[in-house]
């Protein structure tokens, strides 16, 4: 578990096939304190289990799904990545849960200077647009961010100086595609919500409204 608040960026320095997915070898820009053999460490956003690690350096790897789901193939050797290690139960949740599992890619559509600030507007695959709301949480590559605004098919954001430093999203064009993980409390009450009796395809149809919570009791 994550909170999307990112502890800096690493570089890719080794990429190779691994068992029908992908070895990456990566190295933070920062000390990895007290590192432990098989922790969880968000990279832009997805989590993998760091292993071989020496000082700065470890090796994850990405398999089949992770490819599918996300843009870790698309990384070359040298590679910008956001990094997070693992949410601590003493820890400030300074950001939103994350739990590093992308939903989805999205694709710059839009970016425009607001003094110091950056804006952004995505594109998202039209299935995932439901978990997005005004001012709700999301992760981009890693990043919580707050939703300025949305719409069919996309969503805005607005990126603070800090962030811009600190992470690899300063360097995002129009056409770059990013990571997307929506809020996870927005999937489980929709899961709750809907009649068990109802499919994945039925549920992309049925709307909850009041006449379907009076009927199932929630008023």
């Amino acid at each position: 578990m994550f909170t999307g608040i990112v502890a800096g960026t690493g570089i890719l320095r080794r990429k190779r096939g691994a068992g029908g997915g992908l070895a990456f070898d990566l190295e933070a820009g920062f000390d990895l304190d007290s590192p432990e053999e098989g922790e969880s460490i968000a990279v832009s956003g997805v989590c993998l289990t760091a292993y071989s690690i020496k000082g700065r350096r470890f090796t994850v790897d990405v398999s089949p799904e992770t490819l599918n789901r996300s843009t870790l193939g698309n990384f070359g050797v040298g590679a910008m990545v956001n990094m997070e290690r693992a949410l601590r139960l003493s820890d400030r949740l300074g950001g939103h849960i994350v739990s590093g599992h992308v939903d989805c890619v999205a694709t710059v559509r839009e970016r425009r200077s607001a003094g110091a600030f950056i804006l952004f507007s995505f594109s998202l695959p039209e299935q995932w647009e439901r978990y997005v709301i005004e001012k709700g949480s999301i992760t981009i590559d890693g990043v919580s961010l707050t939703v300025n605004r949305c719409g069919p098919g996309r969503f805005e954001v607005s990126i603070i100086p800090h962030t811009l430093q600190v992470t690899s999203l300063g360097a995002l064009r129009i056409g770059s595609c990013v990571n997307i993980e929506v809020d996870i409390i927005g999937k489980y009450i929709e899961k709750l919500l809907l009649p068990r009796s109802l499919s994945p395809a039925g549920a992309e149809s049925e709307k909850i409204n009041s006449a379907f919570l009076v009927e199932h009791g929630f008023f």
